[in-house]
């Protein structure tokens, strides 16, 4: 192998590469800069700034820049690891005879990858883009990214938040905006300085652009799927997650103190949102795939299953990697382990009992993966 393996991170739907001093990918970017040498991954690890709710071939455009400036820096060969929509983006930038709106060269860019792993990614759709795009519109999507980000900064989304949001998510009608705007400007007052003026930033590329939320709803994934080829020669893998139906398992999981009962109760409305239905362009289960989610969960997970964002069925597609209880920012390391250090810093109180064991036997899981692809 010529020069270095670097490992670029892709961000998904509202992905936050780095806002201040939080990053999306800290965790991550920490365990495999640990383990990753010993895999055959001793170059570069970077994240892509991409654009949070763009267009998938605006964000797989953003993706072949990134890779086409750490060529040009440091040579070598090249893996993605892309989380949730961010898997999309590479599959996208991948398929053969792909154009998109960049003047770098795209097919240069995919000639130096050798291997992609998604990480809870929505190769069939979610629901929750429908439910988003037809029910809420930006302003409910601004409110609840900016809550995520704010739970991972901070360790905890203030109740009354938390609790006026799961209201908002279960509505059937118009969202009032007064409201979404009021709590929007409370969360955003805890921010000063750098980090504030970042995260408006990152909201005004949110609201000029949301050309990705329609094109992950499942029908749309159907057509992308259709047009979109994997490239011979990259080895493909996914790390599949599934979050705990909610019940009273899960809530004695998530945790008996107040604040943790009321963020699940906003992973509670997620789940129910994020449910696929029997109508739904159903993943292809081979006789490996269904040994290997047997083997993860007990048995082959329906299509009500999901990680709160994402059905479980809707993320199997090639080689499987890893098969976790995860909720969709558990597997990133955004789960609740706060005397670690670095602390770990759970979104909702989803109960999964997904811990730091389990994070790094994923991503030790990834790197031997995408080492072996080299």
């Amino acid at each position: 192998m010529a020069g270095p393996h670097h490992v670029v991170l892709v961000p998904g739907f509202f992905g936050f590469a780095n806002l201040g001093d939080f990053t999306y990918f800290g965790h991550v970017r920490d365990l495999l800069s640990e383990v990753g040498p010993a895999s055959g991954l001793d170059g570069e690890i970077l994240a892509v700034l991409t654009e949070p709710s763009s267009s998938l071939p605006r964000r797989a455009a953003l993706l072949a820049e990134s890779i086409h400036r750490l060529l040009e820096q440091h040579g070598g060969v090249v893996s993605i690891v892309g989380h949730s929509t961010g898997a999309l983006d590479a599959r996208l930038m991948l398929s053969p005879g792909s154009i998109l709106p960049t003047r770098v060269d795209v097919e240069r860019c995919a000639q130096a990858v050798r291997a992609v792993v998604g990480v809870a990614a929505p190769h069939h759709g979610t629901p929750l883009a429908q439910h988003l795009t037809s029910l809420f519109g930006s302003q409910l999507l601004k409110l609840l990214s900016l809550a995520t980000v704010y739970s991972l900064r901070t360790g905890r989304l203030p109740v009354g938040v938390a609790l006026r949001l799961a209201r908002l998510l279960r509505r059937r009608d118009s969202v009032p905006t007064g409201v979404v705007d009021q709590l929007f400007l409370q969360l955003l007052s805890d921010f000063a300085g750098k980090r504030r003026r970042a995260i408006e930033e990152f909201f005004s590329s949110v609201h000029s652009d949301q050309g990705l939320v329609p094109q992950l709803a499942p029908g749309a994934m159907e057509l992308f799927n259709a047009a979109t080829g994997d490239r011979p020669g990259v080895r493909y893998g996914q790390v599949i997650t599934r979050g705990r139906s909610p019940g009273l398992r899960s809530l004695g999981r998530a945790g008996l103190s107040g604040y943790a009962q009321t963020t699940h109760a906003l992973y509670v409305v997620l789940y129910r949102l994020a449910r696929g239905r029997p109508k739904d362009p159903p993943a292809k289960l081979s006789p490996e795939d269904r040994k290997f989610l047997r083997r993860a969960y007990g048995s082959i997970p329906d299509h009500r299953a999901n990680d709160g964002i994402v059905p479980t069925l809707s993320q199997v597609r090639n080689q499987l990697v890893a098969a976790v209880w995860a909720d969709h920012h558990d597997v990133l390391g955004h789960f609740h382990q706060p005397r670690h250090v670095p602390p770990h810093f759970d979104w909702v109180a989803s109960g999964t009992g997904f811990d730091r064991e389990h994070f790094e036997a994923v991503w030790k899981a990834v790197a031997r993966f995408l080492g072996e692809s080299a």
